[in-house]
C-alpha cells in the first residue's frame, strides 16, 4: 500500500505577540479552518477520514485536551473521525503526517489528515513545564542547556561567525518576500477568518524584507546572559565538549526563527481513495524516519535522520531535488548544508522560518507542503523534508511527485 498526498493547506503565519493579526483567534478556530478547508477543497466525505492527527507543542490550556478531536467535531467532520495530538517538539507537524502516512500504508486508514497548530501569542512557549528542564535528576546527566546555547555551540564548534549567520538571514527573508512576490504559496496558504467572517490575515506577517547586514549587527546576541551569567549554561555545555574553548554567542531576533501562530493541514490517502472521489495525488510519501541525537548540542539530528531517510529508501544526495529544513536558527542549517556537502540553491529555496516564522506544532507540515508546492512549480521530481528538534532528534520525509 502506498500513500499519496491529495491535499495541503496552511494558514498564514502571525505574529506571536498581543499586536499580532492572529492572537485574537483561537488555537481551535485556526485548526477548524484548515480542517474545513481540507474538506471543501476535496469535497470528500469525512466519514471517510479515519483519523486526524495534529502536533502541538504545548497542549495546555486552549490547546489542551486532545485539539485534533476538538478540531474534529468543531469542522462538523464525522463523528466516526478519530483525532489525536501528538508532541515531537519542533518536528511534531511533520511526524503527525508520518503517522497519518503509517496509518494508510498499514491499511489502518483510507484517508488520514496529519498537522499541527501552536498559537504561541495565547499559549506560551514552555508553559508546559516538564522533566528536562525542571527535574535536576534528568537534567544534570543529559548535560541540559536551553536550545539558543545549543545554536551558539554549533557555531562555535564547526566554525560561524556572526557574519555567516546573519548573512544567511538577510538571504533567507529575501527568498521568503520573492516567494510571496511571485505567489508560490497561492495554492496551500488559506486565509484566517474571524467570529464574523472576515479575513483576519492573508500573508505570512513576521517578514521583515527589508532586513540587511547593518540592520542584524545592531541586535545584541540573545544567549549571552543565559550562557555566561545565571544560570551559566555555558558551562554545562562545556563540559560535554571540553575541546571548545569558550562559547562564542552569534545568534539573536534575526537571524533565529520567529514566534507566531499558525495551523496546517495535509491530507494522506492510498490510491483507491483517491480514485473514488476523482482525486489526483500530487506526490507520494516515498520514506519516513525518526532519529535520536545528543542532547545537549541538541540541533544536529538532521543530519543524521537524512542519512537514515536516503538508507531506508534507496537513494542518494544525488537523487533529491529540494531539501527543506526548518530554520530553527541559523546556525543549523548552515551546519546541515556543511555537513551533506549541500548547494544554498537546492535548500530553502523559498526562505524558512528566520522569515516566516515558526508556529512549533504546525511547522513540519508547512514545511511539507511548502517543499510539494514547489516540486509543481519547479517540476522537479523529489524533496527531503526535516526539522531539528528539542532534546537532541531530527524527523523527517521524502516525498515524490506524480
Amino acid at each position: 500500500m502506498e500513500a499519496f498526498i491529495y491535499d495541503a493547506v496552511r494558514t498564514p503565519r502571525g505574529r506571536g505577540k498581543k499586536d499580532g493579526s492572529l492572537h485574537d483567534i483561537t488555537p481551535i478556530q485556526l485548526a477548524t479552518q484548515m480542517l474545513e478547508a481540507v474538506r471543501d477543497r476535496t469535497a470528500i466525505d469525512t466519514a471517510d477520514v479515519d483519523d486526524v492527527i495534529l502536533g502541538c507543542v504545548t497542549p495546555v490550556g486552549e490547546q489542551g485536551a486532545v485539539i485534533g478531536r476538538a478540531a474534529v467535531l468543531n469542522a462538523d467532520y464525522a463523528e466516526t473521525t478519530a483525532g489525536m495530538q501528538i508532541n515531537r517538539f519542533c518536528a511534531s507537524g511533520l511526524e503527525a503526517v508520518n503517522l497519518a502516512a503509517a496509518k494508510v500504508i498499514s491499511g489502518e486508514a483510507d484517508f488520514a489528515i496529519g498537522g499541527g497548530v501552536e498559537s504561541m501569542s495565547r499559549v506560551p512557549m514552555g508553559s508546559d513545564g516538564g522533566a528536562l528542564a525542571m527535574d535536576p535528576a534528568v537534567n544534570w546527566k543529559t548535560y541540559f542547556a536551553p536550545q539558543g546555547i545549543g545554536a551558539d555551540l554549533i557555531a562555535t564548534k564547526f566554525g560561524f561567525s556572526r557574519t555567516d549567520v546573519d548573512a544567511y538571514s538577510v538571504e533567507s527573508q529575501k527568498r521568503a518576500a520573492h516567494a510571496w512576490k511571485e505567489g508560490r504559496f497561492a495554492r496551500s496558504v488559506v486565509p484566517v477568518k474571524d467570529v464574523i467572517g472576515l479575513v483576519a490575515l492573508d500573508h505570512d506577517e513576521h517578514m521583515r524584507p527589508d532586513a540587511d547586514m547593518q540592520s542584524l549587527a545592531s541586535l545584541k546576541p540573545a544567549f549571552t546572559a543565559l550562557g555566561e551569567d545565571m544560570p551559566g549554561f555555558d558551562a554545562v555545555a562545556l563540559l560535554k565538549y571540553p575541546e571548545i574553548e569558550r562559547i562564542n554567542h552569534v545568534h539573536h531576533a534575526g537571524n533565529s526563527s520567529g514566534i507566531v501562530d499558525g495551523a496546517a493541514a495535509i491530507l494522506i490517502g492510498n490510491k483507491a481513495m483517491g480514485e473514488k472521489y476523482g482525486l489526483k495525488p500530487r506526490a507520494r510519501i516515498k520514506a519516513m524516519a525518526s532519529i535520536g541525537s545528543e542532547p545537549t548540542i541538541m540541533l544536529t539530528g538532521p543530519e543524521f535522520v537524512a542519512g537514515k531517510l536516503l538508507k531506508k529508501s534507496g537513494m542518494s544526495k544525488t537523487d533529491i531535488d529540494l531539501w527543506e529544513l526548518n530554520e530553527a536558527f541559523a546556525a543549523v542549517v548552515l551546519r546541515y548544508m556543511q555537513a551533506l556537502d549541500l548547494n544554498h540553491a537546492d535548500v530553502n529555496v523559498n526562505g524558512g522560518a528566520i522569515a516566516m516564522g515558526h508556529p512549533l506544532g504546525a511547522t513540519g507540515a508547512m514545511i511539507l507542503g511548502i517543499a510539494l508546492e514547489e516540486l509543481e512549480r519547479s517540476g522537479k521530481g523529489t524533496a527531503l523534508v526535516n526539522l531539528c528538534i528539542g532534546a537532541g532528534m531530527g524527523t523527517g520525509a521524502i516525498i515524490e511527485r506524480v
